[in-house]
């Protein structure tokens, strides 16, 4: 299935993330995202938004599994933990992993 990235604006986000800031710079797709709070800011325009896809996206033949020391770097994301692998970050659902 064939995702798009959500725009949903962070609301009184003042801090301006960037290279430098104090917060984790985590390589996504074509952007940025920054760790913030246990979520992920994408800087959009003059703003910046969740990094959230919309949709569900499986990763298909991944057969590493994720956890602790698995070597790829751990980011809390909201709920769940995301990992990132080869320039996008993988989350468990159901018995596989979904690209975030």
């Amino acid at each position: 299935m064939s995702t798009t990235t959500e725009h949903r604006p962070h609301a009184d986000h003042d801090h301006r993330h960037a290279p430098g800031c104090g917060h984790v710079a985590v390589p996504h797709e074509d952007h940025v995202d920054y760790v913030h709070d246990s979520h992920l800011h994408r800087v959009h325009g003059d703003h910046v938004d969740e990094c959230a896809k919309s949709g569900h996206e499986v990763h298909e033949g991944h057969d590493h599994q994720h956890g602790q020391d698995c070597g790829h770097v751990a980011v809390p994301h909201g709920d769940h933990v995301d990992y990132i692998h080869d320039g996008h970050r993988h989350s468990a659902h159901d018995g596989h992993w979904d690209d975030h």
